[in-house]
């Protein structure tokens, strides 16, 4: 069976993640969609809120698994018996960003490749930063994020 990671905040979930995990869950036979927690963070959302988020958004895909993980990506992949970390590519910097990681991790993990898929045009701008910042402001973020995740974070206030 290939397994591959996709490992995020989805602090909150996008309609970006979505559409990433849609097309990724095509190319492999599971893939565990992983909730990282980074103690360094202040998250809008509490881990568990994220997680059950997005076992919503993807229920109809089968072949996707949602959980949550402190520690290594790469630790976590091992324990998964994954040999594909997903990363998605909105545009020349994430590259820049997602390149070193890539490389760190292949060190840390042979045998784990870092497949890199690249953002759909209609959601290439869109980030959980910038939907924060609307969210902050006051406004509509109902273009950018699923229903469900719009209707949670409405009710949040």
């Amino acid at each position: 069976m290939r397994r591959a990671i996709y490992a995020g905040s989805f602090d909150p979930v996008t309609l970006g993640h979505v559409d990433l995990i849609e097309r990724g869950a095509r190319l492999v036979d599971e893939l565990v969609v992983c909730v990282a927690v980074n103690p360094s963070k202040s998250p809008l959302l509490a881990v568990a809120d994220r997680v059950a988020l997005l076992e919503d958004v993807t229920s109809a895909i089968d072949s996707v698994r949602v959980t949550s993980h402190e520690g290594l990506i790469v630790d976590f992949a091992r324990a998964e018996g994954a040999t594909v970390l997903l990363r998605g590519l909105r545009d020349g910097g994430d590259f820049r960003d997602e390149m070193p990681m890539a490389l760190t991790n292949r060190e840390l993990a042979a045998g784990l490749e870092t497949v890199f898929l690249c953002a759909d045009p209609r959601y290439s701008f869109i980030s959980s930063r910038l939907i924060k910042e609307v969210l902050h402001g006051g406004g509509n973020i109902r273009a950018f994020v699923p229903e469900v995740v719009a209707n949670r974070l409405e009710v949040r206030g």
